[in-house]
């Protein structure tokens, strides 16, 4: 199958696309190499995948587009902006490259009579995870006030009598709730997928991820995930700087999984609608579990703990496999222990 992969020079798509090429795919490759995700490669392009047909240009640009998906099956759209980023100016690109970028090609995908579409979704479509509370049972906190979070008190409280709650594995229908701007362009994504399924009879897959590390994180930008961070800091000889108390509670899922997942969705899209699935280890950890994991294998110092807080951060996210591996056939692999240790001496980019 000829498969276009957007932002398939990137972290995931990179992987995804060298997945899919070892199944015997025809990979196409578009990706605007923003400076943010990219270095500067000496050979002006990168050179992850064997078979790299790569087309430089903006997944918003019409003409561009359109002239990718010629003769192509399926895209797997991985081209996003991700991260909180750095504040109120990221907004316009944020929904420009995440929302209109993904607008533009359901509209070209539609014009070329391409069906089949495998989209990177995130958890923070959720907010806050899943809650109980003792008296009032499953509930959706509100965001966290920062008056607790500057007292140092981070966990959520039940909205009914502002009791401490026990966070659980958040499932796919639950209650979409973002907290920021990206979050909320993640979800303005899956419903441009649906839309656009409905309207042409397509098949639309969206994989929620969650926490992904792995062979190939960018380094040191804003928008690098938190396992990056901490081992730049660590490779530097810094301490990592662990937020809140460290007690957040996460999935945390490896790239070859992410990968994997998604050559496992593309073989689904056979069947028209649309369809989201939380791409999970199972495993839940904490971000200052994770920490001392990178720290002790690269033999740095150990974690600070700050206390420091970002709004817009939720506390506990961790999501229920169950759904992917019933209707996709996909588990992931990689143990948390053995995939932070192949990651502390993986190749970063930048």
């Amino acid at each position: 199958m000829r498969i276009l992969v957007t932002g398939g020079a990137g972290f995931i798509g990179s992987c995804v696309a060298d997945t899919l090429i070892g199944a015997g795919h025809d990979v196409r490759i578009l990706d605007v190499l923003l400076p943010a995700a990219h270095p500067a490669y000496p050979s002006g392009r990168p050179g992850y995948s064997a078979d790299l047909d790569l087309r430089v240009a903006d997944v918003r640009d019409r003409s561009a587009v359109a002239t990718a998906l010629s003769g192509v099956e399926a895209v797997v759209h991985q081209a996003a902006m991700v991260g909180l980023g750095t504040g109120a100016t990221d907004l316009p690109d944020y929904v420009g490259i995440n929302d209109l970028g993904t607008a533009v090609l359901l509209e070209a995908m539609a014009d070329a009579g391409v069906g089949r579409l495998v989209v990177a979704g995130s958890m923070v479509v959720y907010g806050e995870g899943r809650y109980l509370c003792r008296r009032h049972g499953a509930v959706r906190p509100g965001p966290r006030e920062e008056a607790d979070l500057a007292a140092g008190v981070f966990e959520p409280r039940c909205p009914h009598c502002a009791a401490l709650l026990t966070p659980g594995a958040v499932e796919e229908d639950a209650p979409l709730d973002p907290r920021n701007v990206y979050a909320a362009t993640k979800v303005a994504q899956e419903h441009l997928a649906s839309a656009w399924a409905r309207m042409t009879g397509g098949a639309a897959i969206a994989l929620r991820y969650h926490n992904v590390y792995g062979p190939r994180m960018p380094r040191d930008t804003p928008y690098a995930g938190v396992a990056s961070l901490f081992r730049s800091a660590l490779e530097r000889g810094i301490a990592p700087r662990v937020f809140e108390d460290g007690g957040q509670r996460r999935d945390f899922v490896h790239v070859a999984d992410v990968a994997e997942a998604n050559r496992a969705a593309l073989a689904a899209t056979d069947r028209p609608g649309f369809r989201a699935y939380n791409v999970a280890s199972g495993q839940v950890h904490t971000v200052g579990e994770m920490a001392r994991a990178l720290a002790d294998a690269l033999g740095g110092p150990e974690p600070v703990v700050t206390g420091e807080y970002r709004l817009g951060d939720v506390r506990h996210v961790t999501a229920s496999p169950d759904r992917a591996a019933a209707e996709l056939g996909f588990r992931a692999r990689w143990d948390f222990e053995a995939g932070m240790k192949e990651f502390a001496a993986a190749p970063l980019r930048g």
